[in-house]
């Protein structure tokens, strides 16, 4: 069944060109009713979505998809999808998990609007110009990340700074103006970016509809611009009502100048179809961001001084460039620029705005221009088709369908309904009682004393603080609960008996294994202090069989136990020392001799091998004639028996 409104609404809505119909019946809804959920800008994360308009289309479909934890609503699921993976989304996770409230887009834009030199520029990108930098970006720093490490800087967890600079700043404007109109559905509302018009025409919200009115632009083919070599439009070419827009970061640089008239064409199927006019266009990347660390060369330069390395010379050489390359194709653009009915930029950090607003000789774009605007939506990668993105969801007509009874009931606190059932409250942590802050405190003092085997400082903390001879850490430790449990685990005999003769240490008091100090000491020092320490304090002092401790052995005896020991202990460690040396010198000498009868051995096999090697006459004409043929053979004994008969005439 066709519902109200439907042939309006076949194709997507541009503010530019908005069906006579529509305009005629279109009034301007109370903004502190507007709808809560709104349409996100379209991220799209492949060339091919056959779903999906072209990069410079204004037709596509629309689609109800949303998502709860953010509050917003999509056309079509790879935009939902798209979004899944932005850092809006990302961030609001983090919101959740911590407990707090997810922020919106606008709000979002606003917390890293401050970051020092965007990441964005760094994101994933499948485009042809982005494939280069593929293989590092899973290990480079995002925008959520700088986002988040700003925030893990701060101290004081109460303190919000978002939260603080909004209160300071006011509730502030909605990014959109929200209109309703008797031709479309009744829980349908028409959302127009706030950016596309003047301040002035903002300041006069009575008065909108005439504004949207005289924005209309009546399709048109695309105009003929006569250009130079470069591109660029030449002086006087009447290109019609445009805008400029920008983006930078992360070494990428991309512009647009694109025309407000849409122009006309037809599809495949004879349909008619409208989409943007793109006067002019530039980008171009520059290496100047340090991989897997974040952050441009300069940045880093100012931090921490100039590197020296090759990478960092690059990166300087680079930032110069982009820089050059930017200023200058800003100047051949002035014109288109000058005309421009408003100006968008995004260039997060101060260098980057450098570049863009100088001040330097020569420059086109100013801070106090009053055309200058930020997109008031999230932006990836400074690229062509990133830019298109961003002009088509600045001009599209956003479509919100919302339950007025529900936004009713939401925005009624007093009002309860079934479907709306309170989450019940978060319980809040119980505050520590002075006793147990105190405890905490003195456990945080006690346990490196000990660990680190400081007898007086430990005893005199004891006496000045009043600690108990009962005391417990806090946070409960099971395996050592005391102090006196921590000396004999660490094996530490002086604090054990500084801590029980001095201290008043209990050594009957167990652990929540049922174990004493005592048990829990690993070398005999450590157990012969408890036996010390019953011996000086006395059997009435504690119940030592409770305690575990043996019979009782005075200093002098456990002094003199360990100079034995000790005793035994060198000299079995000389008795070792002389027991390998002898070792060794038994090894020398064996490997000595074995060496010697080798080379004896070697010595006898080589004149024996000298003898098998005398070879007789034959032998050796045998070796001579080997491997030649009969006729080389026959020559050769020709020639042989030849010089023997010279030598017997010679001999006759």
């Amino acid at each position: 069944m066709a519902q109200k409104g439907d042939h309006l609404l076949q194709r997507p809505l541009y503010v530019f060109d908005l069906p006579e119909e529509l305009l005629a019946s279109l009034t301007l809804k109370d903004q502190s009713e507007r709808p809560i959920q709104e349409t996100p800008p379209p991220i799209p994360t492949h060339a091919s979505d056959s779903s999906e308009k072209d990069e410079t289309g204004i037709d596509a479909p629309a689609k109800a998809t949303s998502c709860n934890l953010c509050g917003l609503s999509f056309a079509s699921l790879v935009e939902q999808r798209s979004h899944v993976r932005s850092d809006l989304h990302g961030y609001n996770l983090k919101q959740k998990i911590k407990g707090a409230k997810p922020v919106g887009e606008a709000d979002f834009e606003k917390l890293i609007g401050d970051l020092d030199e965007s990441i964005s520029g760094s994101e994933s990108s499948e485009s042809d110009d982005d494939a280069e930098e593929e293989d590092g970006s899973k290990a480079k720093d995002s925008t959520l990340s700088a986002l988040l490490k700003k925030q893990a800087k701060i101290s004081n967890p109460e303190f919000d700074e978002f939260a603080s600079r909004k209160k300071q700043r006011g509730p502030g404007k909605p990014p959109l103006f929200w209109f309703t109109s008797p031709s479309i559905p009744d829980n349908m509302s028409l959302g127009v970016y706030r950016a596309i018009f003047s301040n002035a025409e903002q300041e006069e919200e009575a008065h909108i509809m005439e504004t949207l009115q005289k924005k209309q632009l009546s399709p048109k083919q695309a105009p003929k611009v006569k250009a130079n070599e470069e591109g660029v439009p030449l002086p006087g070419t009447d290109i019609g009502p445009h805008y400029f827009l920008c983006m930078i970061g992360g070494g990428h640089f991309a512009a647009m100048i694109v025309a407000l008239a849409p122009k006309t064409g037809k599809k495949h199927t004879g349909a008619d179809e409208r989409s943007a006019t793109v006067i002019a266009h530039k980008g171009f990347h520059r290496y100047t961001t340090r991989r897997k660390q974040g952050g441009s060369q300069s940045a880093n330069d100012n931090a921490k001084g100039a590197a020296h390395s090759a990478g960092s010379s690059i990166r300087r050489y680079n930032e110069t460039a982009l820089v050059n390359e930017v200023r200058e194709l800003l100047a051949s653009w002035k014109s288109m620029i000058d005309t421009a009915e408003l100006v968008f930029v995004r260039a997060t950090g101060a260098t980057n705005r450098r570049t863009l607003f100088g001040p330097y000789e020569g420059q086109v774009l100013r801070n106090n221009d009053p055309r200058n605007r930020g997109f008031p939506f999230s932006t990836r990668r400074a690229t062509q088709k990133e830019l298109m993105r961003a002009f088509v969801e600045l001009t599209r007509v956003k479509q919100s369908t919302i339950d007025e009874a529900a936004l009713a009931a939401l925005n009624d606190p007093h009002k309860d309904t079934p479907a709306s059932t309170p989450a019940p409250p978060k319980p809040k942590p119980q505050k520590p009682t002075k006793e147990e802050e105190a405890a905490t405190l003195h456990t945080s003092q006690i346990v490196p004393l000990i660990k680190r085997s400081k007898v007086p400082a430990l005893l005199n903390y004891l006496k000045t603080n009043n600690v108990p001879s009962t005391f417990a850490f806090l946070p409960a430790n099971h395996h050592t609960p005391t102090p006196l449990h921590l000396a004999a685990s660490l094996n530490s005999a002086p604090i054990v008996l500084a801590l029980l003769t001095k201290a008043g240490a209990d050594p009957t008091l167990m652990n929540d294994e049922a174990r004493t100090p005592f048990t829990l000491a690993g070398d005999r020092a450590t157990r012969d202090a408890f036996r010390v320490a019953r011996s000086e304090l006395g059997e009435s002092a504690w119940d030592w069989e409770k305690a575990d401790v043996p019979a009782a052995m005075s200093k002098a005896e456990a002094d003199k136990r360990d100079m034995v020991e000790r005793s035994e202990k060198a000299a079995e460690s000389k008795a070792e020392a002389e027991r390998k040396k002898a070792e060794t010198e038994r090894v020398r000498k064996e490997s000595e001799a074995e060496e010697a009868k080798r080379s004896e051995t070697r010595l006898g096999k080589g004149k024996a091998l000298g003898a098998l090697l005398v070879k007789t006459g034959a032998d050796l004409r045998e070796e001579e004639a080997r491997g030649l043929t009969p006729e080389a053979r026959a020559r050769i004994e020709r020639e042989r028996r030849a010089r023997a008969a010279e030598e017997r005439f010679k001999r006759m």
